[in-house]
């Protein structure tokens, strides 16, 4: 351990004055229980971050062998990625800055501290979008099917309880129990299932024809009486979640009221017609789904937004299925996926498959500037396939936006 002497004939050696200098020095020294490079980790985190750490909050790293590791606080997803640094970063337990001494130790005294560890590196952390789409997948696996199709009593594929997603799925918790609640997932003896599309159809038809029975106004729809009349043909937490699903609930002179949802009971119609066809006349679909959905509501194409995708330049014009849900999670494949679909985009039909890629701060004006490029024709702005940087970008998007 060194001295005081020692320390100032140090500094002479280094042709510093001792004058120019605090007076207090410390001395570092590796000890024998050291850990060497990769054995410590650093992470640099926000100050939102930190106070959540020192409030005893937890940060949980997700992510599976094949993946690229998240860190996840309480409603947060962090992409994780190593920074290299020049200089060497130690871990000294105790260690002290000179606002932190005591009087006697900043009057000129020799702090001596041991070095716990070192490293050239450390984690930083970037905020990103949640990766939800591994969450519809798996429940997806083994949709629900109802009571009586008798296939959770032969399938083997696993069902997913809370723990189980927050797992396997690299998303916080908060952003995983949000999207469940976007998927209309439900708890069934335990785990979180997806409906089955005919099977939700079914429980929606028999909530609609009942409404159109009894002459209820589609603004108050009484629970109770629901599950008296649908309770002999369906199980009544399945009823009750379809009205969650397609509607407001709300309390009025102590009954509990669903308010249904206009838009999205036409949009899961026109899905339902539009999902055993390649295209269809647009004109005879809508007024086929017009005639489909609930007396005292009216279609609109703007209620398909995500869903479906309009071919003007067909003629007669046609409509076919486009589920944003089935485009990949990756920002270029997403663009490279949607320009085998069609070549030019108008940015009114193509910002519905990718308002979901934008984060945090991000416009999706900003998103197509980094994946497209534009260019004039019949004086309406359009960007073919940008090729010019085919290393890189081979297939980048074409987007045309309104002039």
């Amino acid at each position: 351990m060194r001295s005081r002497a020692e320390v100032e004939a140090t500094l002479r050696s280094a042709k510093l004055s001792p004058a120019e200098l605090l007076p207090a020095a410390q001395c570092l020294s590796f000890g024998p229980g050291t850990a060497g490079p990769g054995e410590c980790c650093l992470l640099q985190l926000e100050p939102g971050l930190c106070a959540q750490l020192e409030a005893g909050a937890s940060l949980v790293i997700r992510g599976e062998k094949d993946e690229q590791a998240v860190l996840c606080s309480k409603d947060k997803t962090y992409d994780m990625k190593i920074a290299d640094t020049s200089n060497m970063l130690l871990f000294i337990p105790g260690c002290k800055i000179p606002e932190e001494l005591s009087a006697d130790e900043a009057s000129g005294s020799v702090i001596h501290s041991q070095i716990a560890g070192f490293s050239n590196n450390y984690w930083e952390l970037r905020r990103c979008r949640p990766k939800l789409k591994k969450l519809r997948k798996l429940l997806m696996e083994d949709p629900y099917e109802g009571p009586d199709s008798g296939k959770d009593q032969t399938s083997a594929v696993s069902h997913y309880t809370t723990e189980d997603l927050l797992s396997v799925v690299q998303a916080s918790e908060e952003e995983i129990m949000y999207q469940l609640e976007v998927l209309d997932a439900c708890k069934i003896e335990g785990f979180w299932r997806v409906l089955e599309f005919d099977y939700e159809m079914k429980l929606l038809n028999h909530v609609t024809q009942l409404i159109d029975s009894e002459s209820w106004s589609l603004s108050k729809v009484p629970l109770r009486t629901c599950l008296e009349e649908l309770g002999p043909l369906e199980p009544t937490e399945m009823i009750e979640h379809i009205l969650l699903s397609y509607g407001r609930k709300y309390t009025d002179d102590g009954e509990v009221y669903f308010e249904m949802r206009e838009d999205k009971i036409c949009r899961a119609i026109a899905q339902m017609l539009l999902q055993n066809a390649v295209k269809f006349n647009l004109a005879e679909f809508q007024e086929v789904w017009q005639q489909s959905v609930p007396e005292g509501m009216t279609t609109r194409l703007d209620q398909l937004k995500g869903l479906a995708l309009v071919d003007k330049n067909s003629r007669p014009e046609t409509i076919f299925l486009l589920k944003v849900e089935d485009l990949p999670e990756d920002n270029q494949e997403r663009f490279n996926s949607l320009f085998s679909v069609r070549e030019k985009w108008t940015e009114e039909d193509i910002t519905p498959y990718i308002q979901d890629l934008c984060s945090e701060k991000q416009t999706v004006g900003a998103l197509l500037t980094k994946y497209a490029r534009s260019s004039m024709q019949n004086g309406v702005k359009r960007t073919p396939r940008c090729e010019s940087e085919p290393k890189t970008s081979p297939t980048l998007a074409a987007v045309m936006t309104d002039a």
